[in-house]
C-alpha cells in the first residue's frame, strides 16, 4: 500500500513499485503477488487507475499506454503513508501529487453521471496532459491540475495550447475547452489571451 501510495499520480509499472516494496517494505516479492495484491484494491475500489487517451494528432509522436496510478481517494495515500497537514506543506512536490488525486477524484465524479471518462495523455516526446475529460458524443475538454501561483498556471496553459495544437480536427473534434485546475483561488476565469479556464477546485460544478 505505502509503495502504491509513493507512485500515486504515476504511470509507475509492476517492477518499479516492486522494487519499492524491496527496498521499503519486504525481502521477496515477486510481479504476480504485487498484480494480485493490486487487483484486489481495484476490486474493492481502494484504487482506480486511470487509462490512457489515445487522440488523432497530426504529428506522428508515440502515445504512451500505461495506466496512470491512483487512489480512489488521496486520504487513503496519507493514511498509508502517516502524512499530516504539516508533512505535506513541507513537501510541496508530494503535496502536487495528493492534490491531484484528489481533483482527478472529483472530475469522474462530475463526469461519470453524464456519461462521461476521464483518461491522461503522455507521449514519447514527454508532453503530457493530467486529464482529459470525454464524453460519448465525441467531445473532450483538457485539463492540467496545479497547485495554483502565476508560473503554475501558466505552464499549465502552455501544455494545454500544445496538446491541443496537435489534434487532428479533420479526424475529430476540437477540445471543447481547456482548463487549469488549481488548488487555490475565489473564483474562475478565462484568459483573454488563449481562451484558457483557470478554475480554483471550489468552483468546479457539474
Amino acid at each position: 500500500m505505502r509503495a502504491l501510495a509513493r507512485f500515486q499520480g504515476t504511470p509507475a509499472l509492476l517492477p518499479t513499485i516492486r522494487r519499492d516494496m524491496l527496498d521499503h517494505e519486504a525481502q521477496t516479492m515477486d510481479d504476480e503477488t504485487i498484480r494480485s495484491y493490486m487487483n484486489a484494491l481495484a476490486k474493492i475500489f481502494v484504487t482506480e487507475d486511470m487509462p490512457a487517451w489515445s487522440p488523432c494528432l497530426r504529428s506522428k509522436a508515440a502515445i504512451r499506454k500505461s495506466d496512470t496510478r491512483y487512489f480512489s481517494d488521496p486520504s487513503i495515500a496519507t493514511a498509508a503513508l502517516g502524512l499530516g497537514p504539516g508533512d505535506l506543506m513541507n513537501d510541496i512536490r508530494s503535496f502536487g501529487y495528493f492534490f491531484e488525486t484528489l481533483a482527478v477524484r472529483d472530475l469522474r465524479a462530475y463526469a461519470e453521471p453524464i456519461g462521461g471518462t476521464v483518461s491522461h495523455f503522455l507521449d514519447r516526446n514527454g508532453l503530457e496532459c493530467d486529464a482529459v475529460v470525454h464524453l460519448r458524443n465525441g467531445t473532450c475538454g483538457l485539463v492540467e491540475i496545479k497547485l495554483g501561483g502565476e508560473a503554475l498556471v501558466e505552464q499549465g496553459a502552455k501544455t494545454l495550447n500544445a496538446l491541443s495544437a496537435l489534434l487532428d480536427t479533420s479526424r475529430m473534434k476540437a477540445a471543447s475547452f481547456k482548463m487549469v485546475l488549481t488548488a487555490v483561488g475565489d473564483y474562475a476565469y478565462r484568459r483573454p489571451e488563449d481562451g484558457v479556464f483557470v478554475c480554483p477546485i471550489g468552483c468546479l460544478k457539474p
